[in-house]
């Protein structure tokens, strides 16, 4: 009898337990087709939108900017001698011939009266030699073609400037390129291949490419054949550089371009206007400067740190006289680091002719500063 009570007890438990649980598993069941059904209904998340600032309007800036853009090209009269066929046949024995050679390029019109930057490339051989009968024309954006008069060029930076009889024209507004960063958006306006005030987009890839006197901007804007010269500028319509040459296996456009920074470009502007060439400052006598080996910094027991070895002086000069000895590691030009012989190159240059630099170098690693006169670099042309 006991055990039957103890055997309905526990099936009476079982049924309670069974039941239960049929309850609670509808439950977490409904619950969770209910989740289910809510995601399936919830609407799907809409795309990922840019800021309006990120993806600007540059149609306005780029119509500015083509006001100011012009097209250059011009004729070289090359002296050659003409071939052993045309000495024999014509007579011409020892005569020399000149050969057209015609150069296609852009230009940035810097003034209202008719001034034109642009590369020195583009108007001249690239070789900065001298030539023969040069003629330059330069094509408005109305259409106008003015013959150019060279005022003067700089082959250091592949630099010119032309000035067109000419007045009322639209300049370019000039920005301060020193404050550029990468991813910048920039336009790129030229005459590539010949196609009139075309209009590029893209980004500043990169900061102070530096080849000696020239802090590169690295921009992959389609820059190709025929933009040298040209306006890069930025998203507010200001000339931060001027195209002067693409990196490219094939001839064509790959990607990454260069311009000359702007600030650079009208420093030697001015001085092309002031003085018909490009003052830079120098300091005479350092002989031979390099940069430093391990062997080196152990002979002239200075630290294997960036800097520019001076190896040899000449007598009597300026530096010898402000104090340079052969073993010294040039380490700043009034305060400001020096990397490498192209560093220096610019920061010398770049100090007014006249003045007094202070120069710090490491000999014997102890530094210690040298006052040293700034004076004219001789011109390369």
């Amino acid at each position: 009898m006991h055990y039957v009570k103890r055997v309905v007890i526990l099936g009476a438990f079982l049924g309670i337990g069974v039941a239960v649980g049929l309850v609670l598993a509808g439950r977490l069941a409904l619950t969770s087709s209910t989740d289910a059904a809510q995601s399936v209904a919830a609407p799907a998340p809409s795309a990922v939108r840019l800021p309006a600032s990120a993806l600007p309007d540059l149609s306005s800036v780029a119509e500015r900017a083509i006001e100011s853009s012009a097209n250059i090209s011009s004729t070289q009269f090359v002296r050659v001698q003409p071939d052993p066929f045309e000495e024999f046949f014509f007579g011409r024995r020892g005569q020399e011939m000149l050969q057209p050679s015609q150069s296609l390029g852009s230009g940035v019109i810097v003034s209202s009266d008719g001034y034109v930057l642009t590369n020195n490339h583009v108007i001249g051989d690239d070789q900065g030699l001298p030539v023969a009968g040069l003629e330059v024309k330069v094509t408005l954006p109305d259409g106008r073609e003015l013959e150019g008069k060279v005022v003067g060029t700089d082959r250091a930076t592949d630099l010119a400037l032309v000035k067109v009889e000419a007045t009322g024209l639209t300049p370019v507004t000039w920005g301060d390129s020193s404050t550029l960063r990468i991813a910048e958006w920039v336009l790129a306006i030229g005459n590539p291949y010949q196609f009139n005030q075309s209009v590029s987009l893209g980004i500043v890839s990169a900061l102070a490419r530096t080849e000696q006197f020239v802090d590169f901007i690295q921009t992959d804007a389609a820059i190709n054949p025929g933009n040298s010269g040209g306006a890069l500028v930025n998203a507010r319509g200001e000339l931060i550089g001027i195209n002067t040459q693409i990196f490219t296996q094939s001839g064509g456009y790959e990607g990454i371009g260069f311009a000359i920074p702007a600030n650079l470009a009208r420093d030697i502007m001015n001085d092309l206007i002031t003085y018909g060439e490009v003052r830079r400052g120098s300091i005479v006598g350092l002989a031979q400067l390099q940069p430093l080996t391990a062997d080196e910094a152990r002979e002239f027991e200075v630290a294997t740190i960036p800097g520019v070895l001076v190896r040899n002086l000449y007598r009597n000069s300026s530096a010898t006289r402000a104090g340079f000895q052969p073993g010294d590691l040039i380490v700043a030009v009034n305060g400001r680091d020096v990397t490498d012989l192209s560093t220096f190159s610019r920061l010398v240059a770049a100090e007014p002719i006249g003045s007094t630099a202070k120069v710090d170098v490491v000999r014997k690693n102890r530094r210690i500063t040298l006052n040293v006169p700034i004076e004219q670099m001789q011109s390369r042309r």
